[in-house]
Parts: structure tokens; sequence; C-alpha cells
């Protein structure tokens, strides 16, 4: 559900607030998105970023600016509860992308995070990591060169706590 805090009201008879999301709804600043049980939703924002919210998750959108050749990009979402994952887009990396949790405000530059928020107010943050940045050198396409390949690739880890 996405409720439009900051949005006038034209019909008078409404049932909720908020209203059932739907696939090219759009998300507008100061919007708070939830899900119930049993729900999913995904937000895919113009510079790349993808937030996905589990089910009983709400969050805040309460700041979102960005343009391509921009040197102030910013964007700050609060986590109440539930669970987040997104990717990082171009915000995270020529701006200031922040996610506000009950526990920390973290700062996003360029990851994967995983965010966890029980009805007891823990947080638990994982992410995932890139190790061994090794540049990648084709080969042609003998065992060996094969075998190669894959020990030089970057491996992925989940870093919890981090």
């Amino acid at each position: 559900m996405i409720e439009h805090v900051g949005a006038v009201l034209v019909q008078v008879a409404l049932p909720d607030k908020a209203a059932q999301a739907k696939v090219g709804d759009v998300v507008y600043l100061r919007d708070v998105v939830r899900t119930e049980a049993d729900s999913r939703i995904s937000i895919n924002f113009s510079d790349g970023s993808s937030f996905n919210l589990s089910s009983n998750a709400r969050m805040t959108l309460d700041e979102y600016v960005y343009e391509p050749a921009g040197k102030s990009n910013a964007a700050f979402f609060g986590l109440a509860r539930g669970t987040a994952t997104f990717v990082a887009g171009q915000v995270a990396k020529s701006g200031d992308m922040k996610v506000d949790t009950p526990l920390a405000t973290l700062g996003i530059r360029g990851t994967t995070p995983h965010i966890e928020i029980a009805d007891d107010g823990s947080v638990k943050f994982s992410t995932l990591i890139e190790e061994g940045k090794a540049k990648l050198v084709k080969k042609r396409a003998s065992a060996p060169a094969r075998q190669q390949e894959q020990e030089s690739a970057p491996r992925l880890n989940i870093c919890r706590g981090c």
C-alpha cells in the first residue's frame, strides 16, 4: 500500500487513505510504503536504485534528488519495520544515500544491502560484498583458461554485521 501523505483529497468518500499498489504506480516525496502479511512490493527509481520490501514492512520516502550529471544527488529513506533488500543506484555513487532505521542511519555507497527490523526493534544488516576485484582477462576457450577465469573471478560473500 502507498500512502500519499501530502496529497490533496479530491473525492470525499474514500475507504482508506492507503491504496493497493499496482505496477506502474508512482511514489512521491514523503509517501509511506507499507506491506501487509504475505505481501511484497518493489520500487524502481530513476537512478537505477531498486527497493524490495517484504511482508509487514513500513518505509518512508523522505528525500530523493537525482540529476544524471548532478553533484547534489541525495536519497533518504526511513525503514521503520520489516525487511528491505535493495540495489543502490547512481545516487549512492554520485551523492548521498542514507537509510534510517530505529537503531542507526546507514550510509549507502553502492552496495546491495539487506536490512531486517524485527518486531522487538532489533536490526540486522547484511550486504553482498565483492572480494578480490581481479581484472578478468579473455583467454582461448581451453579448459585451463576457463579454470584460470573462474579462479580470478570476483567472489561474492555475505557480510553480516559490517
